[in-house]
């Protein structure tokens, strides 16, 4: 399977520092081509969220880098990926926790983090950064951990009120802020020819869905710089909608 991958990321029209942090990493491995992606959004109402955001991308690529490879050539697994995400989490959390406490600073993250192998997607949700598949159709892989996301699910909003409560920003669980997270991990087989992207939340709350499959579907590019131009081009019409956060999406084409 071969992949073609492009990431995008801008501070927007209002903050001065761009808290979201970012990785594409493809690797050649012992059970073939894989690829990841990550995507953390720093708490904008935290003290340097950016370093929070930071730290975890870090860590996962060294992960990435010094881990996988090893689990690949021992067999890998999805209860191994489970157990290896849980505890990288952890981790992160707890370090996070423990620096800004020593700074007397509040710090925290989203995360989500997406690893293709040619058989199987394994993607780690903690917040409402968001993984989606995109084929004939855009279809959401991950669930919020938001407090709109729990009243839409409790019947409280719908989907559309959501979007405009004034409470969309506010999590219920994140990494940094000294509760232990519960992530999500979400494991499937990899199909071919479809589009897996992630983002933070400031890339979707000004474009639709349709608009995300206009300029994201497996037809609507054939290179990676016209992958590359239509993400940005996504991120300028968020601007132009007058967008308040830091926009950050990555997308892999399985081919």
């Amino acid at each position: 399977m071969r992949f073609m991958a492009a990431l995008s990321t801008d501070a927007g029209i209002v903050k001065s520092t761009n808290q979201d942090s970012s990785l594409l990493m493809e690797m050649e491995t012992s059970i073939g081509r894989t690829i990841a992606a990550l995507v953390c959004d720093g708490m904008g109402g935290f003290s340097k969220g950016e370093l929070a955001s930071c730290a975890v991308m870090r860590s996962f690529r060294r992960w990435l880098n010094c881990v996988f490879p090893r689990l690949c050539e021992e067999g890998l697994t999805d209860s191994i990926i489970r157990k290896e995400w849980e505890l990288l989490v952890r981790k992160c959390s707890d370090s996070i926790y423990a620096y800004g406490n020593s700074q007397g600073i509040t710090l925290g993250t989203t995360l989500t983090a997406v690893l293709l192998t040619e058989a199987k997607y394994y993607i780690v949700n903690v917040g409402d950064t968001r993984a989606y598949k995109i084929s004939d159709k855009v279809s959401r892989l991950t669930n919020d951990h938001s407090v709109v996301a729990r009243e839409v699910s409790l019947g409280r909003l719908t989907e559309q009120e959501a979007e405009h409560d004034p409470r969309r920003n506010q999590l219920l669980q994140c990494i940094g802020d000294g509760v232990l997270p519960t992530a999500d991990i979400f494991i499937g087989e990899v199909e071919k020819n479809v589009v897996y992207m992630l983002c933070s939340d400031g890339f979707r709350h000004e474009i639709s869905d349709d608009e995300m499959f206009m300029y994201l579907n497996p037809y609507a590019f054939a290179s990676e710089e016209i992958l590359k131009n239509n993400l940005d081009h996504l991120i300028n019409i968020n601007k132009e909608r007058n967008e308040q956060d830091n926009i950050t999406v990555a997308a892999i084409k399985t081919c």
